[in-house]
């Protein structure tokens, strides 16, 4: 039996927005606030994640920030010939001011406004909720620019993301602004289904978590959204049901080692990767999905 259009609707609707929004405004002021050993850096402040791309649910509530460090940037210049990354080499100095000490100075800033709320994660700083305050994890990252030509300066071609060292001191580079900006045109282009489907797929999600059937981490949203920017737009439309019968139905069938992230810089399936979906956990969370459809 088929999970019903009525609980599809309530489970396509978007999550609080206000006390994330007041949440990112708390955070965003303390790490403008003045005295910081930051403050003559040139950095920038942004939300990514699911209040970013209007996919948060209700049952969600951390709010990711980044704070991305631009007087330094990291580099991926593999896709260069040999002479432009020499020209590349030749034009460009080592950075006087770290990624770590960035960290170390933003961490200092937050433990002054939030004390012992504030906390050391593997990937992010984590500040505990408070009142109307929702949690958050702070991505304190630098620029990160993935390089297709170089001739000079004034002649450069890249792709700009954002990267950080994990606490295994893994370098991990992601593009949430490719990935933000692609999931609003699949949503424009789907005539506005793709949003409430991912919302669907991750409160059922969440279901299979309280019921015990997954583990919280074997899906998180960021492989949601881009599993379900793979499927073709025209699989969206007419219901909640047919849109999702119609989408698991193709990812089933097709090769799903060719599917990509939504930013478009990664493969979305692959083993041993900090920035791709485990295949395996992938094949778990999709047949997870079909009995929950299937025995609703």
């Amino acid at each position: 039996m088929a999970i019903p259009e009525s609980q599809l609707v309530t489970w396509s609707h978007q999550g609080s927005i206000i006390q994330s929004s007041s949440t990112y405004a708390t955070i965003k002021n303390a790490l403008e606030a003045t005295g910081s050993s930051y403050t003559d850096k040139n950095y920038k402040i942004f939300l990514q994640g699911s209040y970013c791309n209007d996919t948060n649910i209700y049952s969600e509530s951390d709010v990711d920030v980044v704070i991305r460090l631009d007087s330094t940037f990291y580099k991926d210049l593999e896709s260069l010939p040999e002479d432009q990354k020499n020209l590349f080499n030749a034009s460009h100095t080592d950075a006087s001011y770290s990624w770590r000490q960035f960290k170390d100075a933003v961490f200092v800033q937050l433990t002054a406004k939030f004390g012992s709320s504030a906390k050391l994660g593997a990937k992010a700083i984590k500040i505990d909720a408070s009142g109307s305050r929702r949690s958050a994890d702070v991505i304190v990252a630098a620029q990160y620019r993935r390089y297709y030509k170089f001739l000079s300066h004034n002649n450069q071609s890249y792709d700009e993301g954002i990267c950080f060292l994990n606490s295994a001191s893994t370098l991990i580079a992601n593009y949430p602004y490719q990935h933000s900006q692609n999931c609003t045109k699949k949503h424009q282009a789907t005539g506005s289904w793709f949003k409430p489907m991912v919302r669907i797929m991750k409160n059922m999600r969440s279901k299979l978590v309280n019921d015990g059937i997954i583990d919280s981490g074997l899906a998180s949203s960021y492989y949601i959204e881009g599993l379900l920017y793979n499927v073709p737009n025209e699989m969206y439309g007419g219901s909640y049901d047919n849109s999702f019968v119609n989408s698991i139905n193709w990812i089933y069938k097709e090769d799903r080692s060719k599917f990509v992230t939504a930013n478009e810089q990664y493969y979305l399936l692959r083993e041993n990767s900090p920035v791709c979906w485990d295949p395996s956990k992938s094949d778990a969370f999709l047949n997870a999905l079909k009995d929950l459809w299937n025995k609703w």
